[in-house]
């Protein structure tokens, strides 16, 4: 009997020890995303996002002659949106072989800007992260690089969707995608603090990103696909662009909150080492 209360109340201080650090973990991640405005930067990197990668991703779409529909089939899979909501979409855009004809010069200028600052935007976001210095200006080769193989990952995620209705097919390349979505991020991260943080420190980040940007994917399919449709009918083509922009504050929210949990994932760790290490070589 005295062993069944000590067991009950062993169990009992474990459950209190771990209620009270995930309550202070979510304490401290609430505080650390109101101290880098979270949610002020997910609105930048939806703005930013919209006005660099819609463009540049039309204009990779009509250069490519293996795209039949062009970027509006796509985004619809990015989005995971239904094949109706998917429709929705494409009737936002132009034909992808009108988008090169009617490319200017000046066009072309203002998509190289908005492309850099989009880089220059999640660079601070994740040095708001780590607390770091922002960096200095010859770095900004890192932005150019960075934006292209993001272009080039977007095009190869959503240009090979699955059509089987497997479900070891299924999840075999949802598997394939979380690695793949992983390792950019853990990349992206290295790449725009310019090394000033160890690739041990970044992949908690990385994982984190990858995992909440699945579940916005999921959460579109069921939010955002009849949400495309009814907006669609109540105010015409706006109505489409106003969920495809929530959709990006989504996904600018994952992209920082992610790094932001990897962070304090990471120092919990390093904490928790340290700690025993001191108890290892004490009395």
């Amino acid at each position: 009997m005295t062993r069944k209360r000590f067991g009950a109340t062993e169990h009992g201080h474990r459950f209190q020890s771990l209620y009270r650090s995930i309550t202070a973990s979510a304490v401290l991640a609430w505080n650390r995303g109101r101290g880098m405005e979270l949610m002020h930067r997910a609105m930048s990197f939806a703005a930013l996002g919209f006005l660099t990668l819609v463009p540049l991703l039309i204009l990779v779409a009509a250069a490519d002659p293996a795209s039949g529909q062009g970027f509006a089939r796509w985004l619809g899979q990015g989005l995971g949106v239904s094949p109706s909501a998917q429709q929705e979409i494409q009737q936002l855009f132009g034909r992808p072989g009108q988008a090169l004809q009617r490319t200017t010069a000046f066009g072309l200028a203002a998509l190289a800007v908005f492309g850099l600052t989009f880089g220059s935007a999640v660079q601070t976001g994740y040095e708001r992260v780590w607390e770091l210095p922002t960096a200095r200006w010859h770095t900004m080769w890192r932005h150019v690089l960075w934006l292209a193989v993001l272009v080039f990952f977007l095009l190869v995620f959503v240009n090979t969707p699955v059509t089987s209705e497997s479900v070891v097919e299924i999840v075999f390349a949802t598997v394939g995608d979380l690695i793949g979505t992983c390792l950019f991020f853990w990349w992206s991260q290295r790449v725009l603090l310019a090394g000033r943080v160890r690739w041990q420190a970044l992949l908690p980040g990385a994982v984190a990103t990858a995992l909440g940007l699945l579940g916005l994917r999921v959460f579109s399919r069921v939010v955002f696909s009849p949400l495309i449709a009814a907006n669609a009918v109540t105010y015409g083509p706006f109505g489409t662009v106003l969920v495809i922009q929530s959709w990006l504050v989504g996904v600018g929210f994952v992209v920082y909150g992610g790094a932001l949990v990897g962070r304090l994932f990471h120092e919990n760790r390093t904490y928790r080492r340290i700690q025993r290490c001191i108890d290892a070589g004490g009395p």
